[in-house]
């Protein structure tokens, strides 16, 4: 008989835990300092208005800042890492529902988390909350690699060497994120979506025009809409055919 078992692709930031909180904002400021110093060091216009632009532009355009600042500032992605994951008490800034754990062990399947964050960063947001042991593998942005090149999510490039890695077909698959951009290039690729959205408002990265927006919204690429991931154990008949 065929393995139907499903393949659960969790995102980490703003899906597992509250990172418009406090997480972002630090990230976001951490970046700004970062960057302000590569455009003046390469005679560019780095005055606050011109960075946030920028920043808020990288994100869109390529799903993550990093790329835009890789591609068009010529800057080791290691560095921008380090420097825009540089917290003081990144503990007390974590903030999370109650139940995840409960959660992933009521999914059936395997659960693989799928982050554009560091290893370092994501790792220690894991297991503070304790999440660790449920996930089979733990693939960071410094790991999302086609071909040498890094290419994060969105990129479908990453996603078909990952399904083609685990020998999973796409529809035994479901990606679970609070960005939508990164589930339309896997419902591309035949994989089941699910957008959680309770942390979108606040989020540092969305303006507040597009929050409002797309708290009322239902794309066709989105196969279920969920508040929170612990509603995802109402819809495993859509999500994993069960």
């Amino acid at each position: 008989m065929p393995n139907t078992t499903p393949l659960w692709l969790f995102d980490l930031d703003n899906t597992l835990h509250n990172a418009s909180h406090a997480i972002f904002p630090a990230i976001n400021a951490n970046m700004n300092v970062f960057m302000t110093k590569v455009l003046q060091e390469q005679g560019l216009p780095a005055d606050q208005a011109a960075v946030n632009e920028m920043r808020q532009r990288y994100w869109r355009l390529y799903g993550a800042t990093l790329m835009g600042m890789v591609q068009h500032h010529q800057v080791r992605p290691e560095d921008f890492l380090r420097d825009a994951h540089d917290f003081k008490d990144l503990v007390n800034m974590i903030r999370a529902e109650r139940g995840l754990l409960q959660l992933l062990r009521r999914l059936p399947g395997r659960k693989i988390l799928l982050t554009n964050a560091p290893l370092q960063y994501s790792r220690d947001v894991v297991r503070h909350l304790g999440l660790q042991r449920h996930f089979d593998k733990h693939i960071s942005i410094e790991s999302m690699r086609v071909h040498g090149q890094l290419r994060p999510k969105p990129s479908r490039q990453m996603l078909r060497k990952l399904l083609a890695r685990e020998r999973v077909p796409g529809r035994r698959c479901i990606l679970v994120e609070d960005t939508v951009m990164n589930l339309k290039s896997a419902k591309q690729l035949g994989l089941r979506t699910a957008w959680v959205t309770q942390y979108l408002r606040g989020n540092p990265q969305v303006s507040s025009a597009d929050q409002r927006r797309q708290l009322t919204m239902q794309p066709a690429y989105v196969d279920v809409k969920v508040k929170s991931v612990r509603r995802l154990t109402a819809h495993l008949g859509k999500l994993a055919g069960l």
